[in-house]
């Protein structure tokens, strides 16, 4: 994984978890590095994290527990060369994040995508929880219809209830906060291919603090040992 690289696999890994999980901007990192007597530019920190984030969280999605079988979705804004996006998200019953997919649009189309995603990593939730949208209403319809008509299952699958409810969806609208929370000090994105590979490294820390790869179920595991499993 880091193979011909000038700098020590450690410096790389700490330079990525660092940014990825605390409110610390690239310069931020370049000047701590420099107190530890490693010079390295914060332009190359920041090819670092683009590089790594996406394969460390193919690597985490495969560790990922199953989750539970009632879901919670909604959007969240998320500012991109001064336009509001989206990152469309759902955890389920126990807080524990299911998927999440960046969009520059809201609408139908790009909810049924991020559904379609969710439904062929997890197994078909017996609910899912929604706001007032209508929109994901719809795209849970289209999606659980024609997941249903696939399916070569010999036994009938049962419909996936939908809640539409602002108070019940008020565990999502706190989760997205852990979210917000490191991208405000970054004061937006520069471009949507920055975003995207950014927005999954953050989701992954936050699966991480959670507990949710395999790995940590049975004891607490920290993110810098987390990220030595994912390097290894």
């Amino acid at each position: 994984m880091f193979k011909g690289r000038h700098f020590d696999r450690s410096v790389i890994l700490l330079c990525v978890r660092w940014y990825l999980a605390y409110g610390l901007s690239l310069r931020n990192l370049e000047e701590m590095m420099a107190e530890r007597g490693i010079s390295v530019d914060h332009a190359t920190i920041h090819r670092w994290i683009i590089r790594y984030s996406p394969d460390l969280l193919e690597r985490f999605n495969r560790r990922k527990r199953p989750v539970m079988n009632r879901w919670h979705m909604d959007e969240t804004y998320i500012k991109v060369r001064g336009r509001w996006m989206y990152l469309c998200r759902a955890i389920d019953s126990n807080g524990d994040t299911v998927e999440f997919r960046f969009s520059e649009k809201r609408n139908l189309a790009a909810a049924k995508r991020f559904l379609r995603k969710a439904l062929k990593r997890h197994s078909r939730p017996e609910r899912i929880v929604v706001d007032g949208s209508q929109t994901n209403r719809e795209a849970i319809l289209s999606c659980d219809t024609a997941d249903r008509l696939q399916s070569r299952s010999q036994r009938d699958l049962e419909s996936i209830r939908i809640r539409q409810s602002t108070y019940l969806n008020d565990r999502i609208e706190q989760d997205h906060r852990a979210i917000k929370r490191r991208i405000r000090p970054m004061l937006g994105f520069k471009s949507t291919t920055t975003a995207h590979v950014i927005l999954g490294g953050i989701e992954m820390v936050h699966m991480m603090r959670k507990g949710q790869a395999k790995y940590a179920c049975t004891h607490q595991t920290s993110l810098a040992e987390q990220f030595d499993r994912l390097a290894a």
